[in-house]
């Protein structure tokens, strides 16, 4: 390179065609008749010797240029020739400077040079001017992405934690977790050096994220997303492919610009060059071959015109202008072959990296104990724990099955379309599985409130529930379990009702609840009292944590055990006492639908500390006592079941007679009358009986009625199973669930149950009492680290909380400082653990999402769902479940997903569609995280009737 710019330090490319022209017209002249002009036409032997030494130099300097490329051998030079001199291009018409004597020649040369030293500067500032920007903006980027970064370095952390924890637990794969961690650590530092690196690592923001979340940022973090997943990872690779080619083919290229400026085509190979940086290496040397052969044609048609008459020449100028091409073709070839080598080193160099990472992910698979992705931080669960866990569905399959039940309609999978209002009678208090007008006409019986049940649609519903008029966002809690807003909840019947019971006044735009119900007037704290004093080892919020009131009304009652630290399962259907579980939900207390009909609850067996009725309304004592039976298999072994009713205390003739049939029932099924005891300021009375914690009793009772049940019977299998007047076995082995009572709170909260043996392998692959407090600390820094602080929740707002896929439930655990209640939710085709949940002292609830869930619409604050769509999406349509999503959320709530990335983009998508803000969305390693916001967006139009 250097060797050919000083050979054409004489004369540039410019004043090559004038030389060139010179010597085209001179030659012919003095072939034709040197006699007629040796007096003259002179042709100064300077101009005739600078031509020939510009040509000799253009054609070294093209050599040199493509021998630096080192993929072809270079052509030799021709040697000079006085007859015949090789032009290594076509001038066409003689510019003026062609006749300008070498003096002035090497002034517009050195000026011309001087302009292309000056355009070349200017590049170069305008290159340096555009890194400095990007700079600035990389700079800008990380210290607004300052606290962005939080969020992935607790991830980040939670990820090494864990392999750390697994390698202390499973000797023999150390190495493997050294070359995790080897793969973390780089994780990290691509971490601090900026979000914009991580071509892996998508983070997008909206501008409700700017009000909301602590993390605030520009509007360009949006816009760059787009930008990245349209370019991607070879974008990077062509801008330093740009940079090296610009470096090795700049010579070429200037002197290429310098013809352009000749041909008029300055500004075109600016705006090509422009647009050739932005686009890669490819597509600048496929456009400079199309301009050369532009550029060839233009010249063999100049050279024709002007030389019709010299044939001989034009046809040697034509052969010598192709040379040029063919020599300028070759380099650009080179210079593609160079930057395409290096493109394959560069993919080669990516693809090893991405198959080291699949192998080791593949590896910490098979050990069981690796880390489940960006998004979610612990183990995945493991396949081969799969085979020591029963699923509520396999269970319940089975037992359905074994009794010659009918077998559920698999749901038809539907098609997303336009959002639209559902048309159905419940208007703005549609529950699809409760109000599925077509199944409860087909009903054959109503006797045993058959439609009181779930009778899901066959299929599921993509319509959206209307809000009520007036609707506000809700009042927060504890003054939520004194008022309401009416237009939340406009129902007014049971104030008509019940209010002198004090269950609930209509007050100005409130609904009002004194607290009372029929069995406390006076208050349910008063009453909670006198149930503890009546029996001291009730001892509510130590030895009774979980409680499942049946027949709740507006479930003050477990409303006001929040101030005893006792949870509360209220159960009450729909029906003509309207709206009551739906003003529970409301106050803030949870509650859900269900009614005790001919299918057993949707809880485990043995679970519920204490089982509460006041006036609940429910036949105990009919059909063989098999609704008694059904809160005998829930009820804890050693559990009370405290029935308040007028049976109890009243002596009417009705009364007497159910009492006397309660009586022996209650006996039959070995439980224990502990006390009658009477509350004089409500003026009511109370029963309470206690469950044993042995089998002697039914192996000592005569008429063996009720029976016992088939010890095939699975007594945990409660989804869509038949109840059975029959009774289980009480556990007696020390080590099966329901042998002993549960350590006192709190501190069976992070206890791991005794029953979980560290034989049993738990869901994510370590011994089962491992995986329980591995789970635990996990959910627990998850959410102070991240949910506390880098979501923008604001915690005073969510009450009623759900996890839609809770495994241990660590989830709720780690909320327990909180003024929220979780509502966990196992689903029928995952491992059961609810039992565990339960043994912790929460309370959850088996549920198919492919299904509608068993509450009224607006009921809760906050939904959680670690993984649940990746898993459903081989089941059913996302598109109901996120309708339902929709139903079940409160105006003003929010949504938390944590899944595939894939996945997190799909939910996206739909949650705009929704038109909720969607706060915060990260994806990285193929897992992400999800923020979003409910509004009060509705649709304009309504289903057609069907």
């Amino acid at each position: 390179m250097a060797f050919g710019k000083g050979r054409g330090n004489k004369r540039t490319s410019t004043s090559s065609y004038a030389s060139t022209i010179t010597m085209v017209v001179f030659v012919a002249l003095c072939v034709i008749g040197v006699w007629m002009l040796s007096t003259n036409s002179f042709i100064p032997s300077q101009i005739t010797q600078a031509t020939t030494r510009t040509v000799i130099a253009e054609t070294e300097r093209s050599d040199v240029s493509a021998s630096s490329n080192g993929n072809e051998e270079p052509e030799p030079t021709k040697p000079e020739s006085d007859e015949h001199p090789t032009f290594q291009d076509n001038p066409g018409k003689l510019p003026d400077d062609a006749v300008k004597s070498e003096d002035e020649q090497q002034k517009s040369a050195k000026e011309k040079t001087n302009s292309k030293a000056g355009d070349e500067g200017e590049r170069q500032n305008q290159k340096q001017e555009t890194e400095t920007q990007q700079n600035n903006e990389k700079e800008n980027k990380k210290n607004d992405e300052g606290q962005v970064k939080e969020v992935v370095k607790e991830f980040e952390k939670e990820q090494k934690e864990q392999r750390e924890e697994d390698a202390g637990s499973q000797p023999g794969n150390n190495k493997g977790t050294q070359e995790q961690e080897n793969v973390q650590g780089k994780d990290m530092q691509d971490v601090k050096q900026g979000q914009d690196q991580d071509s892996n690592t998508d983070v997008t923001y909206t501008d409700a994220t700017k009000e909301e979340l602590p993390l605030e940022v520009g509007k360009r973090y949006a816009s760059q997303k787009s930008k990245n997943q349209e370019n991607g990872q070879q974008q990077q690779q062509q801008e330093e492919q740009n940079l090296k080619s610009e470096e090795n083919g700049q010579q070429q290229q200037d002197d290429q610009n310098s013809k352009n400026e000749e041909n008029g085509q300055q500004q075109q190979q600016e705006d090509q060059n422009s647009k050739n940086q932005e686009n890669g290496q490819q597509q600048q040397q496929e456009g400079q071959n199309s301009k050369n052969e532009e550029n060839g044609q233009q010249q063999q048609q100049q050279q024709e015109d002007q030389n019709s008459g010299k044939e001989e020449s034009g046809q040697q100028n034509m052969e010598n202008n192709n040379m040029v091409n063919d020599e300028n073709v070759k380099e650009q070839k080179n210079m593609k072959d160079e930057n395409g080598q290096q493109d394959e080193q560069s993919t080669t160099k990516e693809e090893n990296v991405e198959q080291q990472q699949a192998e080791q992910n593949d590896e910490k698979k098979q050990e069981g104990a690796g880390a489940s992705g960006f998004g979610s931080g612990i183990p995945k669960e493991s396949a081969e724990s799969q085979k020591s866990w029963k699923s509520q569905a396999t269970e319940s399959k089975d037992e359905k099955q074994r009794q010659t039940s009918e077998s559920n309609n698999a749901d038809s999978i539907m098609t997303g379309k336009a959002w639209e209002l559902c048309n159905a009678t419940a208007a703005y208090d549609y529950i699809p599985c409760l109000d599925n007008e077509e199944a409860i006409k087909k009903l054959t019986s109503r006797g045993h409130f058959e439609h009181r049940e779930r009778h899901c649609p066959e299929d599921p519903p993509t319509c959206l529930v209307s809000l009520p008029e007036g609707y506000k966002e809700s009042i927060k809690w504890p003054e939520s379990r004194d008022k309401i807003w009416y237009h939340n909840v406009p129902h007014t019947k049971l104030a008509e009702v019940k209010g002198h019971q004090n269950w609930v006044k209509v007050t100005g735009e409130f609904l009002t609840f004194p607290g009372g119900g029929t069995q406390f007037i006076h208050g349910a704290l008063h009453y909670i009292d006198f149930l503890q004093q009546s029996v001291k080892s009730i001892a509510w919020g130590k030895s009774t944590r979980v409680v499942l009131d049946v027949g709740c009304g507006v479930a003050s009652f477990g409303g006001f055990l929040f101030e005893r630290d006792v949870i509360a399962m209220s159960l009450a259907p729909k029906d003509e006492h309207e709206a009551q579980v739906q003003f529970a939900l409301e106050r803030k207390i949870p509650a859900i639908s269900a009614v005790m009909g001919t299918k057993r609850l949707p809880f485990p067996s043995r679970v519920f500390d204490l089982i509460h009725c006041a006036r609940c309304r429910v036949p105990w004592h009919n059909d063989g006592g098999m609704l008694l039976l059904e809160l005998n298999r829930m009820l804890r072994p050693g559990g009370y079941f405290v029935w308040s009713a007028t049976p109890v205390y009243q002596k009417l003739e009705e009364d007497v007679q159910i009492w006397k049939e309660m009586s022996a029932l209650t006996k039959s099924m070995c439980w224990e009358l502990v006390t009658i005891n009477k509350d004089k300021l409500n003026g009511i009375g109370a029963a309470i009986y206690q469950k044993p914690t042995t089998n002697e009793c039914y192996e000592k009772r005569k008429h063996k009625k009720p029976p016992m049940c088939k010890n095939n019977d699975d007594s945990n299998a409660a989804w869509y199973v038949p109840l059975q007047a029959c009774m289980h076995k009480v556990p007696t082995n020390v080590v099966e669930r329901g042998s002993k009572w549960p350590v006192s709170w709190p501190r069976r909260l992070q206890t791991p149950p005794y029953w979980l043996n560290s034989s049993q392998m738990g869901i994510y692959g370590k011994p089962a009492p491992l995986d329980f407090t591995t789970d635990y600390e996990h959910w627990k820094h998850v959410v102070s680290k991240v949910y506390m602080n880098e979501m923008g929740i604001s915690w005073s707002n969510v009450r009623n909380v759900m996890d839609m896929r809770a495994v241990y439930g660590g989830f709720a655990a780690a909320l327990k400082d909180l003024q929220v209640w979780v509502m966990n939710v196992v689903n029928i085709n995952s491992p059961d653990t609810l039992p565990i949940i339960y043994e912790r002292g929460l309370f959850g609830i088996y549920h198919d999402w492919c299904e509608s869930f068993s509450t009224y619409p607006r009921s809760y604050d906050l939904l959680h769902a670690d993984h649940l769509f990746s898993k459903l999406k081989a089941r059913c349509n996302l598109v109901p479940v996120m309708a339902e999503v929709d139903r079940i959320v409160r105006p003003g709530g929010k949504l938390i997903v944590r899944d595939e990335a894939n996945v997190i983009r799909e939910i996206e998508n739909m949650l705009k569609s929704l038109h909720w803000d969607v706060h915060l969305t990260f994806s990285k390693h193929q897992e992400g995280i999800l923020s979003a916001q409910k509004g009060f967006w509705r649709p304009d139009t309504s289903q057609t009737s069907t």
